[in-house]
């Protein structure tokens, strides 16, 4: 009887360790500043106040050398699908890249429980907005969805087409900044504390920062509202910034010596560090540290 009693409390414990130890694997709470490659550095900052928040922000020159933008390409299909799902993980690896996030808002899409959800890795999906990559457009612009254009050296958020010469472009939800103002900062709009992922853009157009903030973990990071967003992205320098897909899509990911770190504390199903497979990413190039 002792032996039973045993397994079932194993057997109903084992959740709960599991998820300790997921927890576990979550970046500290504590604030970091690194280079990551030539021309592109990190910065890792906690905040307690008003909530907990964990804002991860990378900074990337356009224009150093090695450093190349590269969308995940697609390849539309009579059943209206773009691209293949997969993980941001798995996206670095098939594309040798070194730096990645995650991009478009996608569908169809379902999350259930950890074991019913759409797409997986492998699954069709397809971009919402304008969508190219390597200068072939797959997916077109969409009234209300903002695009983010990449091009010679340059980036720019515009609320049509791209410019004829866009090599990699996204499209996001909304703009948070433009001419240096915040947009969303006076908005009568709801804008509840949530995962976020956004890129600003420096006057100059040749710097970008990507600010990944987790969410949907009490105590550990809560998320941010847009305006805090954007108000991050005015502390940075930037003069306009762009919302793309965020909640369990936020993924921010390294890769070095063939092994890929992911920077951030991803959620998908409500279980921490699990990836989500999603439509498409935006991934960088880079030349290594000493090269």
């Amino acid at each position: 009887m002792k032996r039973k009693l045993a397994a079932i409390a194993i057997v109903l414990l084992l959740p709960f360790v599991l998820y300790a130890s997921w927890c576990g694997q979550r970046p500290p709470q504590t604030n970091e500043t690194r280079l990551l490659f030539p021309g592109i550095s990190y910065q890792r900052e906690f905040r307690s106040d008003p909530r907990p928040m964990m804002i991860h922000i990378v900074s990337i020159d356009l224009t150093a050398p090695g450093v190349r933008v590269f969308v995940t390409p697609g390849n539309p299909t009579p059943d209206r699908t773009e691209t293949i799902a997969q993980t941001t993980a798995e996206f670095l690896h098939e594309f040798d890249l070194q730096l990645a996030v995650n991009a478009s808002f996608f569908f169809p899409f379902r999350e259930e429980t950890p074991w019913d959800f759409y797409p997986h890795s492998g699954d069709r999906v397809s971009t919402i907005g304008q969508t190219i990559a390597q200068g072939n457009s797959y997916s077109d612009p969409e009234p209300g969805w903002p695009i983010l254009c990449f091009a010679d050296d340059r980036a720019q958020i515009v609320e049509a087409d791209c410019p004829p010469n866009t090599t990699d472009a996204v499209a996001g939800s909304e703009i948070l900044l433009a001419n240096g103002r915040s947009i969303v900062a006076d908005s009568d709009q709801p804008d509840p504390p949530y995962a976020r992922m956004v890129v600003a853009i420096a006057p100059s157009g040749q710097q970008i920062w990507l600010i990944a903030i987790d969410g949907k973990q009490p105590l550990y990071s809560e998320g941010a509202t847009l305006a805090e967003v954007a108000a991050i992205a005015l502390a940075l320098g930037a003069d306009r910034a762009i919302n793309l897909d965020g909640g369990g899509s936020t993924t921010l990911a390294v890769r070095t010596d063939q092994k890929v770190t992911i920077l951030n504390a991803p959620i998908h199903t409500k279980l921490p560090m699990r990836q989500r497979p999603i439509a498409n990413h935006i991934g960088f190039a880079a030349r290594s540290n000493g090269s």
